[in-house]
């Protein structure tokens, strides 16, 4: 399911002793796919970059950063979404990880600060509507201005945050629960540092501008590669908490 806008919930409760939530663009992609259209359809890398260096600096916020950045993609929302799902791939990892957590019993949710739209169709094109459906997404939304939507913006989930989507208020609800699972997160970029802090265990993307936020605050975290070095990772500890409460 998709959680929809305005005054949804901003957290998806799934039962079980382990959960998994990650971000969709550059994490569960190989590349992030709002950059792909900033750098091949609006004002490009070079802007791109220079706005995240301020996002990490602090001399803006992310939820202003991106929408500068969308308001420059000169497509109309449909053709944004065709060119997506040409051109965007998953990590070639991920249907495997998604596949054997499934058979596990760990919900995997999608927490993005994407557009629902947008992810709901690349997911489909890859791996099946019916899988697509399946999956638990927390997004931002699109407001589109007309009836072929040539004109079209971001619908912030917070827009009362610095974040747009404050990815934070995902976890936090798990920690309040009688009996809190063990909580997994992955991300890759700036949209993700709220998230950062409040997972047990925190995979980010190596060589990304999360890992670099991560090494400027001494978070504790570990790098990966590919969702098969995430999936090994997950399974060790399972395997390991498993055996603490006297179960192999």
């Amino acid at each position: 399911m998709t959680t929809s806008l305005p005054g949804s919930s901003d957290s998806i409760i799934r039962p079980g002793k382990f959960v998994y939530l990650s971000d969709w663009d550059g994490t569960i992609t190989t590349q992030d796919s709002n950059d792909y259209l900033v750098d091949n359809f609006g004002f490009g890398e070079a802007r791109r970059k220079e706005l995240n260096k301020d996002i990490l600096s602090g001399a803006t916020t992310f939820r202003d950063a991106f929408h500068d950045m969308l308001h420059s993609v000169k497509l109309s929302f449909p053709e944004c979404m065709e060119v997506l799902k040409r051109d965007i791939v998953l990590d070639p990892g991920f249907k495997q990880f998604y596949f054997w957590a499934k058979e596990q019993g760990i919900p995997v949710i999608i927490v993005s600060s994407g557009m629902a739209p947008l992810i709901r169709a690349v997911l489909a094109n890859l791996i099946g509507d019916e899988e697509a459906e399946q999956i638990d997404v927390i997004a931002n939304d699109v407001k589109l201005h007309d009836p072929e939507a040539k004109k079209w913006e971001i619908v912030y989930r917070h827009p009362e945050s610095g974040f747009g989507h404050d990815k934070s208020k995902a976890i936090l609800p798990y920690r309040d629960l009688a009996e809190p699972p063990v909580l997994f997160f992955s991300g890759d970029g700036v949209s993700d540092m709220s998230a950062a802090r409040h997972a047990d265990y925190l995979f980010v993307r190596r060589g990304k501008d999360l890992e670099r936020y991560v090494l400027q605050e001494k978070l504790p975290h570990e790098t990966f590669d590919s969702f098969l070095d995430i999936q090994s990772r997950v399974n060790e500890v399972k395997t390991e908490k498993g055996a603490a409460n006297g179960h192999v």
